[in-house]
C-alpha cells in the first residue's frame, strides 16, 4: 500500500509554537499519534484566535473537520518544543485546505516530525447546514507571514 503524501504549500498563514507535554508519550516512549491530532488542533485554535475568531464563530460560521491526513516523518519526544506552520490550500465555496508542518529543532538541527492536512467546512449550528466561506475568513486565508 503506497504512503500518503502531503505536499505543504509555499504560502504560510501562521507560525505556532506547542511544547510535547509529558501526557502526549505513548507507550512507545515518543509522540502518539492522537496527540498529534490535538496539537494540530491546538494550533489551528491558536491560529484562530490571533485573528479574533473561535472554531464556533467566524464572521457568523462555525468549522467543522471533514477530514483529517497525517504523514508521520520522525518520531517526536517529551521536551520537544514543535514549531506548526500553517498553509492554506484550496478554497471552495464553503470549506477550505488547511496544512501543518510540524518540526522541531535538536541539536541544531531542524527535523521534519510531520506534515498534516485538515479539510474545514463552514457550517451553520442552527439550520444544521453548510454555509458560504465568509469573506473576511477568506481575506485571512490568503494573509502570508
Amino acid at each position: 500500500m503506497p504512503r500518503i503524501k502531503i505536499i505543504i504549500p509555499e504560502n504560510k498563514i501562521a507560525s505556532i509554537s506547542i511544547p510535547v507535554r509529558i501526557t502526549d508519550i505513548n507507550y512507545g516512549d515518543h509522540l502518539g499519534n492522537d496527540s498529534f491530532v490535538s496539537i494540530i488542533h491546538e494550533a489551528r485554535v491558536q491560529w484562530l484566535k490571533q485573528n479574533d475568531f473561535t472554531e464556533l464563530s467566524v464572521a457568523g460560521a462555525s468549522l467543522i473537520m471533514g477530514g483529517l491526513s497525517i504523514e508521520f516523518k520522525s518520531e517526536s519526544f517529551y521536551g520537544d518544543i514543535l514549531t506548526i506552520d500553517i498553509s492554506c490550500g484550496e478554497i471552495t465555496s464553503v470549506g477550505f485546505e488547511l496544512y501543518y508542518k510540524l518540526t522541531t529543532e535538536r541539536n541544531g538541527k531542524i527535523i521534519l516530525i510531520a506534515n498534516a492536512k485538515t479539510d474545514m467546512v463552514c457550517f451553520n449550528y442552527e439550520n444544521k447546514k453548510v454555509m458560504a466561506v465568509p469573506e473576511i475568513l477568506k481575506t485571512v486565508l490568503h494573509k502570508t507571514i
